[in-house]
């Protein structure tokens, strides 16, 4: 993973985005095994999650997933999404999270020796510059398998070590059937390992009511 045993380092997931390319690779996210697989790595010093809430409804389908990752080795970040009609008459929310992760890349760059930004969001491509700036290095997690691919070029071209996601599937996904599998949402039924485990199907849940938006 170009992760040196000695690197202070710290992740920083885009939740939505991340989702949107483990989804598009067919499989879902374990974020035990995720955390697992970087601390063995390095010297974890956080692991920062960004995701917007929809703090008015009475259930919210993200927050069993936001209260486990709160109480199993993450930082939440999260604020409220905001719903609007378009032009079209179309139903969206907006839940960009990209001011929050950039402000925290930037205050936490003096304690790293190593980012690992999981996004292929193109907007990051400066901070990433800013950071490398200031000693640290950077490494992106996305892919490029996808169709089309899901991280900007110009932000893999400016990161120091580019992690294609298909490439630790295998031991980041909870239930993994190799490439170009599709498995199931929800929990892998008589495997103790999943059964108290969010997973973060919310995303495509909220997808089927509204076009969610990440500008």
């Amino acid at each position: 993973m170009g992760i040196y045993k000695q690197e202070r380092l710290a992740l920083f997931i885009d939740g939505a985005n991340l989702y949107s390319a483990a989804r598009a690779l067919g499989f879902d996210i374990d974020y035990k095994k995720l955390l697992s697989v970087f601390r063995e790595k390095g010297q974890m010093i956080r692991a920062f999650y960004y995701t917007a809430l929809f703090e008015d409804q009475e259930y919210s389908p993200i927050r069993p997933l936001v209260d486990w990752l709160d109480y199993n080795g993450y930082t939440m970040v999260t604020k409220p999404a905001k719903e609007f009609t378009d032009a079209q008459g179309r139903r969206k929310i907006k839940g960009n999270m990209d001011m929050e992760l950039a402000i925290d890349v930037l205050e936490m760059a003096q304690h790293l020796d190593h980012v690992v930004l999981f996004s292929g969001d193109g907007d990051f491509r400066r901070l990433v510059e800013a950071i490398q700036r200031k000693g640290v290095r950077v490494t992106v997690v996305s892919t490029i398998k996808s169709s089309p691919p899901m991280i900007a070029d110009e932000l893999r071209r400016q990161a120091d070590n580019f992690i294609e996601l298909s490439a630790i599937a295998k031991d980041i996904a909870r239930n993994f059937h190799g490439a170009g599998a599709t498995p199931k949402n929800g929990k892998q039924v008589g495997d103790p390992e999943f059964d108290d485990f969010p997973d973060d199907s919310f995303y495509e849940e909220e997808d089927d009511e509204a076009h969610v938006e990440h500008l």
